[in-house]
């Protein structure tokens, strides 16, 4: 059975608008991506974009002429800003300052960018950077909240350290991320989309068992590869959800996001989302929280730390697992596991009822937890798969393909 989830760009028409903002550095890497893809790509820079890359660099990566002057003549007989809109497949927005999103928002046309945005009738996806104080002011978010509400498309932004020394979300979202986020746009109906139909849950992430309002309990769980399996099953179709703890991942392009912080906020959400076909439990769920948690923050005394009495929490998997009538046909689990691996995952498979789990070694020289690749197991009833060392978007992909392929035995 051949890839499901690789979707190509060959022969895809991108406007590119490259606004102001250092990260404009980074629609160079885009355009050369896009290019390797087969995309062609013709662009506006705007003059606050113009201050950071040149027209020159832009053209010649293109392999296109660059549109900066909405009143030009000589492009408006040769491309108006109607063609230049619509003669593409897709409006792509890379970096989506928080100047031209509060024009977006607003309507306006002051330039060839927001012209033409204003103008065309294709999707248009937008890419944000900005500070991380701007895209969390009240005004971007409101911003966003309507272009959104008008079927606009966003990518990002990611966290991490920002070009003004802060740290925080507000950095572009990375080229080859924005190229995943379009071969998911374009995957269309008449090409293959195995689990088009279905409904999936998948869990990504820690969980944050509170001890007081300033301290919790949590682990080093990164949620790349749970967020990783959701944008492969959403690439193969299917209609996705994903619940996930407190991570730094940006959402994945075409799935329900839905955020917790507990275990018992998890489960919540998982039932909520029920019925489903497939449940895939990647998420690093915490197995204890503080029986009691103080209401005000916790403070030394002579006496030395407070005993905290843990309790069990819920548990996510082996509750999905005998759900009865609303369990979802296909239950993946995961282990996360520092010694004697395969042994230990599969007692695990057989005391959460789970149909699937997928053992992985965290141990911290393996550098997993927060890493990009994975060396993982496939457990069934019908005994091991064990994989090489794939990145975490590879054995997403992988994972995705396996399931489609079973549920489609199972049809």
């Amino acid at each position: 059975m051949g890839p499901l989830v690789v979707e190509t760009l060959q022969g895809k028409r991108i406007l590119l608008i490259i606004s102001g903002g250092i990260a404009a550095y980074k629609s160079l890497d885009l355009i050369r991506r896009l290019k390797e893809r087969g995309a062609s790509v013709r662009s506006v820079l705007t003059r606050g974009g113009a201050q950071f890359v040149t027209p020159l660099s832009v053209a010649a990566l293109s392999e296109e002429r660059v549109y900066q002057d909405l009143f030009s003549l000589t492009d408006e007989s040769e491309m108006g800003h109607i063609r230049l809109s619509r003669e593409a497949d897709l409006v792509l927005v890379a970096p989506a300052s928080a100047d031209i999103l509060a024009k977006m928002a607003a309507g306006l046309a002051d330039d060839l960018a927001t012209t033409t945005l204003l103008a065309t009738d294709k999707p248009v996806m937008v890419c944000p950077a900005m500070n991380v104080m701007m895209w969390g002011h009240a005004a971007t978010r409101a911003n966003v909240a309507t272009i959104e509400a008008r079927g606009i498309r966003r990518v990002g932004p990611a966290s991490g350290d920002l070009a003004c020394g802060e740290i925080g979300s507000g950095r572009m979202s990375e080229p080859l991320d924005i190229v995943a986020a379009l071969e998911t746009h374009f995957a269309t109906s008449d090409q293959p989309r195995p689990l088009s139909g279905r409904r999936a849950i998948v869990t990504s992430g820690p969980t944050w068992e509170a001890i007081d309002p300033v301290r919790y309990i949590a682990n080093r769980s990164s949620g790349k590869q749970g967020h990783a399996i959701a944008a492969a099953l959403a690439r193969c179709g299917a209609d996705t959800v994903l619940v996930s703890g407190p991570t730094q991942e940006p959402d994945p392009v075409g799935v329900h996001v839905v955020r917790i912080e507990s275990a018992a906020e998890m489960l919540a959400a998982c039932q909520a989302a029920l019925p489903a076909d497939i449940a895939v439990c990647a998420a690093a769920v915490a197995d204890w929280r503080v029986a009691r948690q103080a209401g005000q923050k916790l403070k030394k005394t002579n006496g030395g730390p407070p005993n905290l009495t843990l309790a069990l929490n819920p548990d996510v998997l082996a509750t999905l697992s005998a759900a009865g009538n609303a369990r979802p046909r296909l239950v993946v689990g995961f282990a996360a596991e520092t010694e004697k691996v395969v042994e230990h995952a599969r007692a695990k498979r057989r005391k959460k009822g789970c149909d699937w789990i997928v053992a992985n070694d965290v141990s911290a020289a393996t550098g997993t937890f927060g890493g990009d690749h994975n060396t993982v197991h496939v457990i069934d009833e019908g005994g091991i798969e064990s994989w090489p060392v794939l990145t975490k978007q590879a054995v997403a992909e992988r994972l995705a393909e396996r399931i489609a392929k079973h549920l489609g035995g199972l049809a």
